[in-house]
């Protein structure tokens, strides 16, 4: 794989990336930070015998590739020199059955006769130990069983188990059903079953959006924004992850690196509130049980900046030498080293994502007072640490500081608990918060303020300016017609634009200095020209990372600012969060817009 050129499929259990040719070659079962059972993505082309599962037409020439409107389901049209065509549909099931979700860890993929008589050859090839071991194989008369060590992986298919395991070219005459999952007998027709499957999570996904609270302008784009962010909830537990891939450099060469697969407290925070403004309040409620879970398992009563999508911190980082990477750019890394770094910053932002629910009238189980105790808990942490250096929400592995970021998300999260207490009544809680979050205001007014230079700067008494410097709005602290606002983004721009993308920062850190545009960061700029009424030249720049993405809609977390080409882990969330988040406030209001 030498591009992001990309499909995400998955169910809320697990997920898998799919590339324009119908290859399978991300998926990590049977949940998102498990072994990859296909790891294509990261070899390279070194191990071709293992790790990526195709559908192979043969005198192919091109392809076509979309996702059926409004879904999760992935449709790629195979074509050959002859006039065959094939269609491959993948998805993953997800549906109500007998009263709640069913979402088994299983990859369906439907092939279709369109035209011709074309020939396939089916691939599976899966791996284990993140691509170092090949599966044992057994099969029967129309299964064929991968033997791992940590599970066993079931394909039931109505194709011939002979062609698959041999890996014989055959001409397809009639539509071939394959489901690849857990080691389970199924005992319904394979056909019936695949179009079962198929129809009914094409029913949910369809429904799950024609509730969405979407804009006017740009509809297509924020839905599939939206599904995206969906997949990327883990339901089980509630937990949100970043990415659905590890190691994919931030930038050519720059053994930026890192393992994505896992729940960020501040990134899901984020997400939570972009899916509770387009009405997904479900994801929300899951991802405050994650939190109440996490704080009280939490040692010494401390947030960690990242867990596992079971709540633990078990996220020891290691390299792995038989997966040469991305464009065999490694190191590639399991685990993240974040963990053991102090993010201050988490206390406010687990505070803020369960605020919603102590507003929101549509929360089946919403907010009380016995949840407002809890978090009172986080904001004393997040009051005691806020003067502390941290390594801030860029994760600097060997800067720290007293970051205003963290320190304005702090407050807001005091702020925030001072407004639940009030909606609940509890005038002298209220009052508490109030004033820790006035005295809060004040220290960081003295200390994050460069009045030579009229801007907010990214520490305390620090002279470098970052981008999230931008959210001073978005967090509440300040109005959009105060001019310490429209002076810091005067100033951000000045510095950290390159074109029409935003860099997070250009001091030099552990690694150097970034050389691509870390892409929320040209949200959050967007953002910020609208509120201060620049909505032309904002429109223009959303209108310019709309065209970064790829051909499916996806993001990454960075742009190379001077080719437009997706780096880093994918699909992002906080990417497709500043999607939606600049579409809804960019976007005409429907009342006259037609």
């Amino acid at each position: 794989m030498d591009n992001l050129n990309l499909g995400i499929i998955g169910n809320c259990s697990f997920a898998a990336l799919v590339n324009n040719r119908a290859e399978v070659v991300w998926a990590c079962m049977p949940r998102f930070d498990s072994d990859p059972v296909f790891c294509a993505l990261l070899q390279n082309g070194q191990t071709p015998d293992r790790g990526h599962y195709a559908i192979e037409l043969q005198d192919f020439t091109h392809s076509e590739q979309r996702y059926l409107p409004n879904t999760a389901i992935l449709a790629t049209t195979l074509y050959d020199e002859h006039g065959g065509m094939v269609e491959v549909q993948d998805f993953a099931p997800r549906f109500e059955r007998f009263g709640r979700k069913f979402r088994p860890v299983m990859l369906v993929r439907r092939i279709r006769l369109i035209a011709g008589s074309p020939r396939i050859c089916i691939r599976l090839r899966p791996a284990y130990g993140y691509g170092a071991g090949k599966p044992g194989l057994t099969y029967g008369s129309n299964h064929i069983r991968y033997v791992c060590p940590d599970q066993v992986l079931r394909l039931t298919t109505n194709a011939s188990v002979t062609a698959i395991v041999d890996e014989v070219p055959f001409v397809l005459e009639d539509d071939i059903t394959l489901l690849l999952g857990p080691d389970e007998s199924i005992h319904q027709p394979i056909p019936d079953v695949g179009r079962e499957y198929f129809e009914r999570t094409h029913d949910y996904w369809r429904n799950w959006v024609r509730y969405l609270g979407i804009p006017f302008e740009w509809q297509d784009e924020v839905i599939r924004s939206a599904i995206t962010l969906k997949l990327s909830s883990y339901e089980d537990t509630g937990a949100i992850i970043a990415a659905l891939t590890t190691s994919i450099p931030e930038a050519p060469g720059s053994q930026r690196n890192w393992d994505y697969r896992y729940c960020w407290l501040r990134d899901s925070y984020f997400v939570v509130n972009a899916l509770n403004r387009l009405g997904a309040t479900k994801t929300m409620e899951d991802y405050l049980q994650y939190i109440i879970n996490t704080t009280a398992n939490a040692r010494g009563g401390r947030l960690l900046p990242v867990y596992r999508i079971n709540g633990k911190a078990d996220l020891e980082e290691r390299e792995i030498p038989q997966l040469p990477g991305f464009r065999g750019m490694g190191p590639v890394r399991v685990g993240n080293q974040a963990y053991t770094q102090i993010q201050n910053d988490v206390y406010g932002a687990s505070v803020l994502a369960a605020a919603h629910v102590f507003f929101d009238r549509r929360i089946a189980n919403p907010g009380n007072e016995a949840l407002f105790t809890r978090l009172e808990g986080l904001g004393e942490l997040a009051y005691q640490h806020y003067q502390e250096p941290d390594a801030g929400l860029w994760e600097f592995r060997g800067i720290a500081g007293v970051h205003t970021f963290t320190a304005v998300m702090s407050w807001s999260g005091c702020q925030t608990l001072a407004h639940i207490a009030e909606h609940l009544g509890l005038q002298e809680r209220a009052q508490h918060w109030y004033r820790r979050a006035a005295e809060m205001r004040q220290v960081i007014d003295a200390n994050a303020w460069d009045e030579q230079r009229q801007t907010y700067v990214a520490t305390f008494g620090g002279k470098h300016l970052d981008a999230s410097l931008l959210l001073l709005r978005e967090l509440g602290y300040l109005k959009a017609d105060d001019p310490r606002f429209a002076n810091t983004v005067t100033a951000i721009e000045k510095e950290l634009r390159h074109g029409d993308f935003l860099y997070r920062y250009i001091r030099e850190d552990d690694f150097g200095k970034p050389t691509n545009a870390f892409t929320i960061c040209t949200f959050w700029y967007i953002d910020a020209l609208t509120a201060l009424g620049r909505r032309e030249e904002a429109r223009a720049l959303f209108e310019n990372v709309l065209r970064c993405r790829n051909p499916l809609g996806l993001l990454s977390e960075d742009v190379e600012t001077d080719t437009r080409e997706l780096w880093g882990n994918f699909p992002q969330t906080y990417s497709m969060v500043g999607l939606i988040n600049s579409a809804m406030r960019l976007s005409k209001p429907w009342e006259g817009a037609y």
